[in-house]
């Protein structure tokens, strides 16, 4: 061994324990009792407020590189997903210019981040309006699944599917054993919603009804059975929607679903108005809403939580005029996920271990990632000293995200990410070391 941490408590499949890991040639070769004493040339010794996490992975950040990089950027990304315990992150094929829909497009996005990662990162592929015959190639490719919408993305260059359009993709998919991501919002429902304008929070809620997520999330479910395919719920925020998917699983229907923390720890009724940094689609929701999410989690209705990190410009959260109908929609909070739960977590007595396999172990089961999520032999070191009865005011500002904007300025979280450290190597937000994944070949 090389490397070994020795620690009071660590978070591994087999609970919260005192121990040391092993590394070797940035692999865990031996996870064992703290007696053990396990020795090597380097030597990291926890402190006693200290917890070893395995490295998290967020399986939903939107890095807008190549394109858009004055939203995000490799570089900015991963130094804040590091900083917030994050080891492994997969890009969404939006918002970056071109999005990542075809081969030439997936080629140009691993050429923006090539050399320039902090963390670990692979890449989604896009399923739109008529690149129906890029999906297999795309797969073959390495993406580790493919993102659609069912209502208008946001940008005009990604398009957003139909219900028939779907059906198509996901019979293309079932025939390959590819992954469907669904932002899942019903079009005809928001038609029907208030228009989102003005200042008023409330009113820019009016206009993202729970019943668009419900129909919507009812529609891909019946195309996911009859296609016998794999879809994936995306930031998922209405809890009228959790008895769906609990009995479509229960009849065999395979969809899984992720919430965010943002869902998790933010309420409507605690948003000002003008505020629109707390804008994202579909919206934060009302206290009442909040607690089924955590009990959705608790049950496996919902599989795991992840950033969706969607920054953008100041000048495009029209922070000025404080207008919910014109100001960008995104959450930016890559590198405040962790504490963020990890509070709210606290207040309702939810053990660490549960959230670690919320935000680490089933997003890595979600894509495949066979060495990532866990302390465990076999897996990469990527590992997070962790504090998590220690406490910071967060600022906007002297967060690593390229845009200081963000909805938890101002909030005190607990939890600090003391160090974090990438297949055994601390990631210092220096030299770039990460790599980017294949789907099946990590």
């Amino acid at each position: 061994m090389d490397l070994v941490f020795r620690t009071q408590w660590m978070v591994t499949p087999e609970g919260e324990v005192p121990g040391c890991v092993g590394v070797k040639d940035g692999t865990i070769v031996e996870v064992a009792p703290r007696a053990m004493e396990l020795d090597a040339p380097h030597v990291v010794e926890l402190a006693a407020d200290e917890v070893l996490l395995p490295g998290l992975v967020d399986t939903h950040v939107h890095v807008n590189d190549p394109g858009r990089a004055e939203w995000e950027g490799f570089a900015t990304a991963t130094r804040a997903a590091a900083a917030g315990g994050v080891t492994t992150l997969i890009d969404m094929p939006l918002n970056s210019v071109p999005p990542t829909t075809d081969l030439a497009a997936l080629a140009r996005k691993r050429a923006a981040a090539r050399g320039r990662v902090h963390v670990d990162v692979g890449f989604w592929g896009g399923a739109v309006p008529g690149n129906l015959g890029e999906l297999v190639s795309l797969h073959e490719a390495g993406v580790f699944g493919f993102k659609c919408f069912l209502l208008h993305s946001g940008v005009d260059e990604f398009g957003h599917l139909s219900p028939g359009e779907l059906a198509d993709a996901l019979h293309q998919l079932h025939g390959v054993g590819g992954l469907m991501v669904v932002h899942a919002e019903d079009p005809a429902v928001i038609e029907r919603a208030p228009a989102a304008a003005g200042r008023r929070y409330a009113d820019f809620l009016a206009s993202r009804p729970r019943e668009a997520e419900n129909a919507a999330i009812a529609t891909v479910i019946d195309l996911a059975r009859e296609a016998d395919a794999r879809v994936h719920v995306l930031h998922l925020s209405s809890s009228d929607a959790l008895p769906l998917v609990a009995a479509a699983r229960r009849e065999g229907v395979r969809v899984t679903a992720e919430t965010c923390p943002h869902y998790l720890t933010l309420r409507a009724e605690d948003i000002p108005d003008g505020a629109t940094q707390f804008k994202c689609c579909p919206p934060i929701r009302e206290a009442a809403n909040q607690d089924p999410l955590w009990h959705g989690l608790a049950d496996g209705t919902i599989d795991c939580v992840v950033s969706d990190h969607s920054p953008c410009t100041a000048e495009l959260k029209r922070l000025d005029s404080g207008d919910f109908g014109e100001a960008w929609g995104g959450i930016a909070g890559l590198q405040l996920g962790l504490p963020a739960v990890w509070t709210a977590a606290l207040e309702r007595g939810v053990a660490l271990s549960d959230v670690v396999r919320w935000m680490a172990s089933a997003p890595a089961d979600l894509v495949g990632l066979r060495r990532k999520g866990r302390i465990a032999v076999g897996h990469d070191a990527d590992l997070v000293v962790f504090a998590p009865a220690s406490s910071f005011l967060v600022d906007a500002g002297a967060l690593h995200h390229r845009n200081a904007v963000t909805a938890y300025h101002g909030r005190t979280v607990t939890g600090v990410v003391r160090s974090t450290w990438l297949r055994g190597r601390r990631v210092d937000g220096g030299t770039p070391r990460g790599q980017l994944l294949v789907r099946g070949r990590t």
